[in-house]
């Protein structure tokens, strides 16, 4: 019988899509999502899905005794920084504790391997805009400290305990599946493409850009946006990596280069063909200036090589999925 792995939160945008691209290279696995934000029809290859909250420590401990899980992958989380600033308690609760809850869980039932889902928010302010693995972490807002203090504690479990663990700081994911197939459906969703292409579907008003005012060459935030497919494939090289009997670490995972938001609305108005509206706002809570990667580390120790790193192939595969949904 093949070992079987946990995804946690895999009928969620990215959870999805690393939960196809781990079917489609023959892995079996086992999804634990409580549908909050996730779509059971997101499982697309007959995945076993147990519809539970990782606050339910019975039923995720009984998810574990009977599946004997060798790997979890660890998705599931609350996300948007700007909210995570209104309420705290919602993400320490949702990433922070629900994750020492899972981390007692695998350590209850020998688990040898664990991918995490981090985020570039561990960096604040990086200095110059750019972060590496050696960047000195400091967060500013609570979603960010919420994934750093998750990060510490799979440090400290990973030296105790020997779970052998990758933490994957993502950069801004968009994108969709090409084939459209699945992407990001979390109807109040803040990413910024997603956004553009529904404005330019005629599902939102207008694209709220929030700070004109930033030291960056024409005043809107800067980003290093990745597309939804290299991400979740970065999952897969990371647990390759592990298996190979890799050391635990933390990888962070983008192209290294940057696209300010007003870039990015000029190639959604190319692709689209439509002239949205725009609203100018004042900066959000907790955003950086400018956040862009410093990712040669995840290629160096993986072997992972992005496959679509171009923000028209993003948008494109972005529009093509939010002209599915609108039944386009």
């Amino acid at each position: 019988m093949s070992e079987k792995i946990l995804v946690t939160g895999g009928c969620g945008y990215i959870g999805s899509h690393v939960t196809r691209q781990l079917s489609e290279s023959g892995r079996t696995v086992v999804v634990y999502d409580n549908l909050s934000t996730g779509f059971r029809d997101a499982l697309t290859h007959g995945e076993e899905l147990i519809v539970g909250d990782l606050s339910d420590r019975d039923t995720l401990d009984a998810a574990f005794a009977r599946h004997g899980f060798t790997t979890v992958l660890h998705f599931a989380a609350a996300i948007i920084a700007p909210e995570s600033v209104s309420l705290p308690l919602k993400y320490y609760g949702n990433n922070t504790r629900n994750t020492l809850g899972l981390l007692e869980t695998c350590v209850k039932h020998n688990v040898r391997r664990f991918i995490f889902s981090s985020t570039a928010a561990v960096y604040g302010f990086p200095d110059g805009g750019v972060a590496s693995e050696e960047s000195t972490p400091a967060p500013i807002n609570p979603y960010g400290t919420s994934k750093l203090m998750s990060e510490w504690m799979l440090r400290d479990v990973s030296a105790a305990h020997g779970l052998q663990y990758v933490a994957l700081r993502y950069f801004n994911v968009a994108g969709a599946d090409p084939q459209a197939r699945m992407g990001q459906r979390t109807p109040e969703a803040t990413h910024l493409i997603k956004v553009a292409c529904q404005a330019a579907l005629g599902n939102r008003e207008n694209v709220g850009i929030y700070g004109t005012d930033y030291p960056t060459p024409d005043g809107t935030g800067i980003r290093d946006y990745i597309h939804i497919e290299d991400l979740a494939s970065a999952h897969l090289s990371a647990l390759n990596y592990l298996e190979r009997g890799g050391e635990p670490t933390a990888m962070n995972v983008g192209y290294g280069r940057g696209s300010s938001v007003r870039e990015v609305l000029e190639v959604v108005r190319e692709v689209s063909g439509v002239d949205f509206k725009t609203l100018e706002a004042e900066r959000r809570p907790g955003d950086p200036a400018s956040l862009v990667a410093k990712a040669e580390k995840i290629g160096r120790l993986t072997g992972w090589q992005p496959k679509y790193d171009d923000l028209r192939t993003i948008v494109a595969d972005a529009w093509r999925w939010e002209s599915k949904l609108a039944g386009r």
